[in-house]
C-alpha cells in the first residue's frame, strides 16, 4: 500500500504539500540509483517508495514499487520529458536536527541562500569531500525544491542537512565560526584552518552584522583581481572546501 494518496502524491511539487505530507519527490535513474546507494548507511531511506513506468517494472530495489500509468507519470514529473522513474522519500529520513556532529566534522552555514542551483551544487561539493554538514538558515530556498535535488545529483541523500538554523543557534553549537567575507584574512591563515564551521552570505545580502560581530571579526576571503565585485557563492564554497582539505 502507497505511504500516500495520488492525489497528495501530486501535490509534492508545491512546498507547502511537502511540508504537509513530510515527503519530496526525487525523478529519473541517477536520483533513484543514489537513493537506493544511501539507504546502506542511512536505513531510514528504506521507508521511500519507488514509482514506475512500464519501462521501468523491472527495475530491481529493496524499496517498494508501484507501477503506473504514463498519465500519472507525467503528473508526477517535473520536466518536460518524464524519465518514467520516481521515488517519493520521507523528509525525516534526510533532515537532522541539531544531532551530535561525527568527530571532526565541520559545518558549512548558509545564510539565506536563494538560489536552488547553488545550493544543489554545494551538496555535491560536501558530499565530495565528506566530512561537512550543511546549515540553512531560516528564509533559505527549500532543499526539497525539484531543482535543488536535480543539481545535487544525489548529493541530498549523503549530506547530513538541517534547516532552520538560526545564528544564535549557530555561534552556541560552533566556538571557532570563519566567516566569509569580502574584506578579510587569506584562506591560507592558520585560523581559517582551525575553523569549526564555514559561514556563507546570500548572493545578494552576505552575512548579517549580529553574525560577523559575534563570530569574533574573523572574517575570511579569496583574493581576486578586483575586476568584479563578487564570487558565485557555489564556487566560493568549492575553493573554501579545496583549502581545507588541500
Amino acid at each position: 500500500m502507497a505511504l500516500l494518496k495520488t492525489d497528495e502524491l501530486k501535490k509534492l511539487h508545491q512546498k507547502k504539500y511537502r511540508q504537509q505530507f513530510g515527503f519530496f519527490l526525487a525523478e529519473g535513474e541517477h536520483l533513484v540509483q543514489e537513493l537506493q546507494r544511501a539507504t546502506h548507511s542511512n536505513p531510514a531511506l528504506l521507508e521511500s517508495e519507488l514509482y514506475l513506468a512500464g519501462k521501468y517494472e523491472d527495475w530491481p530495489s529493496v524499496l517498494p514499487r508501484h507501477v503506473v500509468s504514463d498519465k500519472l507519470m507525467a503528473q508526477l514529473s517535473d520536466t518536460p520529458s518524464p524519465q518514467g522513474i520516481v521515488a517519493c522519500i520521507p523528509m525525516a529520513a534526510v533532515l537532522e536536527h541539531g544531532a551530535a556532529s561525527d568527530a571532526g566534522e565541520r559545518g558549512v552555514y548558509l545564510h539565506e541562500l536563494q538560489d536552488p542551483g547553488n545550493l544543489g551544487t554545494i551538496l555535491r561539493t560536501l558530499a565530495w569531500f565528506g566530512g561537512f554538514r550543511c546549515l540553512l538558515s531560516p528564509g533559505s530556498v527549500d532543499p526539497f525544491n525539484s531543482k535543488v535535488v536535480r543539481a545535487s545529483m544525489g548529493a541530498i541523500f549523503h549530506v547530513p542537512l538541517e534547516t532552520e538554523v538560526t545564528t544564535a543557534a549557530l555561534l552556541s553549537r560552533y566556538g571557532q565560526i570563519a566567516c566569509l567575507d569580502m574584506k578579510g584574512e587569506s584562506l591560507q591563515s592558520a585560523d581559517f584552518h582551525l575553523s569549526e564551521c564555514l559561514a556563507f552570505g546570500s548572493e545578494s545580502r552576505g552575512l548579517p552584522a549580529e553574525l560577523l560581530q559575534q563570530a569574533g571579526g574573523r572574517t575570511f576571503s579569496i583574493p581576486g583581481s578586483g575586476q568584479i565585485d563578487s564570487l558565485n557563492v557555489a564556487s566560493t564554497v568549492n575553493m573554501c572546501i579545496y583549502e581545507l582539505r588541500r
